[in-house]
């Protein structure tokens, strides 16, 4: 089915489970404070590793969230999926008897790069030490890292178009367009987002073969992009899911319309080699400007990928100017992600999750723990700055070469 030009996709629920949040009005309260909660890792089986500091959800009691039967069958970061999911349709007051008609009329996408690491651990860890009948049958799934998407549509009860997206980090940025495409094709709602939870001591070990991984054992100055002080990013867990819907519909229904998807794209550059995510980067915000048709200087605010790597800061700072022009060094730069660390492709919806709850509030939240900026960039840092928000971009890169931008817009320009 083809892409409808007079379909629009909006927002119109959100759900977080993020280290400084388990809700989301605790994590933009917290987002929009400036607080930093990353800390010496804490998980057990992580305490002799050579990662020191990361971005841990805790207060999370997913027993009070999740059914048993869903529990057994499923990881941490299906686990905080479906717990952000959930709070997204209860904001959208999209409740089964709104699709029970017509299940096919509501989707899930996700996005995910890690999977479930603790899960399998755990299963591998009975295998060599007790043996193969000690295994549960739901090691075939729990790990795989298309486990949210299904586990959310059986629970919910969804059978419209269901997908997962693995491409790399910017997979969060590329599964909300994806769903957005979806909405714009004749799909009523889709649930959509991503969480990842990748600190059990195996996934752990995966992520040290990241030279880009800081190793400061100070929570303080381990994630400072755009700084001189700046060695590597600091990872973390946790995610945000939210509800498309089409507008009219979601007006017709009198759901709270929150924002627009307004323009996305997506390019490819070679892993880990962060000068060329440069023109790689420019080009996916081209796009995107162009798919929302957006002119450079409608853009209020940035919502930075920072992965706190000198070479790829500057990457990202010049492909601002480049696509952006002289707007590119005057437009506010915000990094929230430097107080709760990255989540992989949980990181980029977080960042859409706090575009969505700054445009509302009028706040654009601080880059915490970053002081003095060297690059040509106006970062926000210290406390939230107040400004009239129409228009976001949020960014996102990943390790192995994926660039995304998306342009986020306020309803009708206007406050929610």
């Amino acid at each position: 089915m083809s892409i409808r030009e007079d379909r629009r996709t909006v927002v119109t629920g959100i759900g977080v489970v993020a280290p400084n949040g388990t809700t989301t009005e605790t994590f933009w309260k917290q987002t929009q404070d400036g607080m930093s909660v990353l800390d010496r890792v804490t998980r057990e089986g992580c305490e002799e590793l050579p990662l020191h500091v990361a971005g841990e959800v805790r207060g999370f009691d997913p027993v009070s969230l999740i059914e048993e039967r869903y529990l057994v069958q499923t990881d941490r970061f299906t686990h905080f999926a479906m717990a952000a999911a959930d709070m997204a349709l209860d904001d959208a007051r999209l409740g089964r008897a709104d699709y029970e008609d017509n299940p096919f009329s509501v989707g899930v996408v996700t996005a995910a790069g890690s999977g479930g690491g603790e899960f399998g651990q755990r299963e591998l860890q009975r295998l060599w030490g007790q043996g193969s009948k000690y295994v549960g049958p739901y090691q075939s799934i729990a790990w795989f890292y298309a486990a949210s998407t299904g586990q959310i549509s059986i629970r919910g009860g969804f059978k419209g178009p269901c997908a997962v997206v693995a491409s790399d980090e910017a997979g969060g940025l590329d599964a909300l367009a994806h769903a957005a495409r979806s909405v714009r094709r004749g799909t009523d709602a889709v649930v959509v987002g991503a969480a990842e939870a990748p600190l059990a001591p195996y996934s752990v070990v995966c992520q040290l073969g990241y030279r880009d991984l800081s190793a400061c054992e100070d929570p303080t100055r381990a994630y400072r992009p755009f700084t001189a002080d700046a060695c590597g990013f600091v990872p973390a867990e946790g995610g945000a899911m939210f509800v498309l819907e089409e507008e009219g519909a979601a007006r017709e229904r009198g759901a709270r319309v929150r924002a627009e998807i307004a323009g996305h794209a997506a390019t490819f550059t070679t892993a880990m080699r962060w000068e060329e995510s440069r023109e790689g980067l420019a080009h996916a915000i081209e796009g995107a400007l162009r798919e929302a048709g957006c002119a450079p200087e409608e853009i209020d605010v940035v919502f930075a990928d920072a992965l706190g790597v000198p070479e790829a800061d500057r990457a990202e700072a010049l492909a601002l100017a480049d696509a952006l022009g002289a707007h590119g060094r005057r437009v506010p730069v915000t990094a929230p992600k430097t107080g709760i660390g990255r989540a992989y492709c949980g990181a980029p919806v977080l960042d859409a999750a706090a575009a969505v709850l700054a445009m509302e509030n009028g706040q654009i939240p601080p880059t915490p723990n970053v002081f003095e900026v060297c690059h040509d960039l106006d970062v926000v840092t210290g406390r939230a700055r107040a400004a009239e928000l129409r228009t976001a971009l949020v960014l996102s890169r990943g390790l192995m070469g994926s660039n995304a931008a998306m342009v986020l817009r306020r309803p009708d320009g206007r406050g929610a």
